[in-house]
């Protein structure tokens, strides 16, 4: 694996949070986010503040697991949040429409390594682990990305 292009430190939920809210102002149509990490690491903390904050309002933002796919309307584009967990091949990455959510919306993924080679190249690679008390948060993309997210104040 490469070296990250940033890297933050989260002590709690709430500092998760800060970081998904402060993100909003970065993303675009386009983007795709691959959040990876164990079950408790903080993805879905991100995730549902990320769309609660997209979407301008405390709305429930129920998991993916089962429907696989959650689509959302936002002042920054459409929102997909996806849970490929139970994808049992790339292939039904079509079936499910993610091909056109990746040129045309926000695209959240959790179990990313369910894309296969299916990944776009742009994509954002979100990992979270965890330390002890506290998450890493690291991010792996190129040049753009690196550039967006040094913009954020966190």
């Amino acid at each position: 694996m490469s070296s990250p292009i940033a890297s933050f430190q989260s002590n709690s939920p709430e500092e998760t949070e800060v970081l998904a809210r402060q993100f909003v102002s970065i993303a675009k149509a386009g983007d795709v986010l691959l959040l990876e990490g164990n079950i408790g690491a903080g993805k879905s903390v991100f995730a549902r503040t990320f769309i609660r904050e997209a979407v301008g309002s405390n709305i429930d933002v129920p998991s993916p697991t089962f429907t696989l796919v959650q689509t959302y309307v936002s002042n920054i584009g459409e929102i997909w949040h996806c849970d490929l967990y139970r994808l049992t091949s790339p292939d039904e990455i079509v079936e499910l429409g993610l091909d056109l959510a990746f040129a045309n919306s926000i695209t959240l993924i959790e179990w990313p390594d369910r894309l296969g080679e299916e990944v776009p190249f742009s994509a954002l690679q979100v990992s979270f682990q965890v330390e002890g008390d506290t998450r890493s948060i690291r991010f792996f993309g190129n040049q753009s990305w690196a550039e967006r997210l040094a913009s954020l104040d966190v």
